[in-house]
């Protein structure tokens, strides 16, 4: 009963969906335990004015300011992430998304110039400890795959006087947006500003400081187009930095 439940369940999202014949019944009670109490947990939110869509929520999940959050259903948001939607516009989740561990979306931190928002498409899986900013407007398409400690920054300080305490000259915010059906790999850094197309491939710790079209294959730091994927995608090790100067992105993850 319970594999059947389990099947139809992530059949929700993954059409092709089969349980591994190494998993054991035993595995299942498990999870399913643990998935209940996740989902109990997200019962408390209640409390402040939310009814949960089935979501499951880990331990230590801190969620602020939720009337201007709209999160979708099947969405899980695993121990100890900081959800934070004090913004200009909500903090969007679609439906079956994935937030890892310890992550921060944080539109804001100051009650003195808001930020825009972030938005997140349906079926995006978030690797733990991303740290999401939102002042520019943050913007991540549907069906998303990202590695962990992804870091976007949708906004810069400026600088330009050197008499004047950087804290004191304001900031410039343009907007990050990535498409739909991208592989993010880990320790990606993408820079306000940025714009990247749908189906691109990002390789881990790539510094992404400026727009890149559809269909590329992504690495580097700063970050440049290695390849489209008109042509077989490359295998892991084919990833390495083409120049001998950018030796820290060495695979996609």
């Amino acid at each position: 009963m319970l594999t059947q439940l389990l099947t139809r369940f992530a059949r929700r999202k993954n059409p092709d969906f089969r349980l591994d014949p190494a998993i054991s019944s035993g595995m299942i009670w498990a999870f399913s335990m643990h998935k209940l109490g996740w989902w109990l947990r997200s019962w408390m939110l209640l409390f402040r004015g939310k009814v949960p869509k089935m979501w499951f929520l880990g331990p230590r999940v801190r969620i602020q300011y939720p009337g201007n959050m709209q999160i979708g259903r099947y969405v899980n948001i695993h121990e100890g992430a900081y959800l934070s939607a004090l913004g200009k516009y909500p903090l969007v989740i679609g439906d079956h998304v994935n937030i890892g561990a310890y992550s921060r979306l944080v539109i804001s931190q100051t009650f003195h110039d808001l930020g825009a928002y972030i938005r997140i498409g349906d079926r995006v899986g978030l690797g733990d400890f991303a740290h999401l900013g939102g002042a520019g407007g943050l913007e991540i398409g549907a069906d998303c795959i990202i590695g962990a400690y992804l870091s976007c920054h949708p906004e810069n300080h400026v600088f330009s006087d050197p008499e004047v305490p950087i804290r004191l000259q304001g900031h410039t915010r343009k907007g990050i947006k990535i498409g739909r059906n991208c592989w993010i790999g880990a320790k990606v850094t993408i820079l306000d500003g940025v714009e990247i197309g749908d189906n691109c491939v990002l390789a881990a710790g790539a510094v992404i400081t400026k727009s890149m079209p559809a269909n590329s294959v992504i690495g580097g730091v700063p970050a440049k187009v290695l390849k489209t994927r008109s042509t077989p995608i490359p295998k892991a090790s084919d990833l390495s930095m083409l120049d001998s100067t950018q030796r820290s992105v060495s695979s996609v993850d």
